[in-house]
């Protein structure tokens, strides 16, 4: 059962916009792309942790599908760092709180590697022996094993116990990875718009916690600091489908090998919107137009005089 109220309309564009992609010059995005789109009544900000648990309107193409996330996993491991201190099993601290916002805002693989490391009570480094090595493998799924523990259908499978990096893993890190990759991190676009949603609706740990994630995740549509922050998460990204003056929260990812968004976003004359495209292949990576283009035409289609 999806978090949402599936709408075999919606079904239907996202096809329909899949295959007009291809058709412009992307021959097998089909098999490369998984979306998931939901379509609510009204703000999710509005939620506050109270009432019913918001149920929008939505469908996805391959959502299930795991890919590896790049950055959208940081993500996860910000809510982790939350769901952490509400049980009091991290310390509160400035260090932290810079940490995660340059893991987020800046997309810092170096501020991930210290939340992990936080997390996971492990450190990167040479080989261990061998039942040192067990132990902290161990350690390393106490996020997924949270994960698992929140039940939802969306989580199942997932993998969200790797550091990112810049060049790569090595030493312990990279016998962790395996010699197939086998132990990559995994999320679907259903899972990031999942957990999404929790953050945005404050449906997951405490709505303090949750505003305080919000705010770290809202980025700005302002030309003059987008152009004054080369990796400002927008262009080239889903946000860079929205109009002046929306609002957006969002996790971008990209590597030579993927381009990923997670976004929220509120836009006026249209329902709120919440959307995650994972694309992977180096066409894909290097194709900056793609993901506004789907932004683009997914917004139109969530026009509220166009609704029924």
């Amino acid at each position: 059962m999806a978090f949402y109220s599936p709408d075999p309309a919606m079904g239907q564009i996202l096809a329909d916009l899949v295959r007009a992609l291809e058709l412009d010059g992307r021959p097998g995005l089909a098999q490369r792309l998984s979306l998931t789109w939901v379509r609510y009544q009204s703000s999710l900000l509005a939620c506050g942790g109270d009432g019913a648990a918001p149920c929008g309107q939505g469908a996805s193409w391959a959502g299930d599908r795991q890919r590896y996330p790049a950055s959208v996993v940081k993500l996860v491991y910000l809510v982790a760092a939350e769901a952490w201190l509400q049980q009091g099993l991290l310390e509160d601290g400035a260090e932290l709180r810079r940490a995660l916002a340059a893991m987020i805002q800046a997309s810092s693989n170096d501020a991930t590697g210290l939340v992990v490391d936080l997390l996971s009570g492990t450190t990167s480094g040479p080989a261990l022996p061998a039942e040192l090595m067990a132990t902290w493998e161990q350690q390393r799924q106490l996020v997924n094993q949270w994960l698992a523990g929140l039940g939802w259908p969306e989580l199942v499978g997932v993998n969200a116990c790797q550091k990112t990096w810049g060049d790569g893993p090595f030493g312990r890190e990279q016998a962790f990875y395996g010699a197939e990759l086998h132990n990559r991190n995994r999320l679907s676009s259903d899972a990031c718009a999942r957990l999404l949603e929790a953050v945005m609706a404050s449906r997951l740990v405490s709505p303090p916690a949750c505003s305080r994630m919000q705010a770290v995740l809202e980025r700005s549509l302002d030309p003059a600091a987008r152009a004054a922050d080369p990796e400002n998460q927008v262009d080239g990204f889903l946000g860079a489908g929205l109009p002046p003056g929306a609002r957006l929260w969002s996790k971008a990812g990209w590597m030579s090998q993927a381009r990923h968004d997670a976004l929220y976003a509120e836009v006026e004359g249209h329902a709120p919107v919440l959307l995650v495209a994972l694309s992977e292949g180096a066409s894909c990576a290097e194709d900056a137009a793609l993901l506004p283009e789907i932004a683009r035409q997914l917004l139109a289609a969530s026009r509220l005089e166009a609704l029924p």
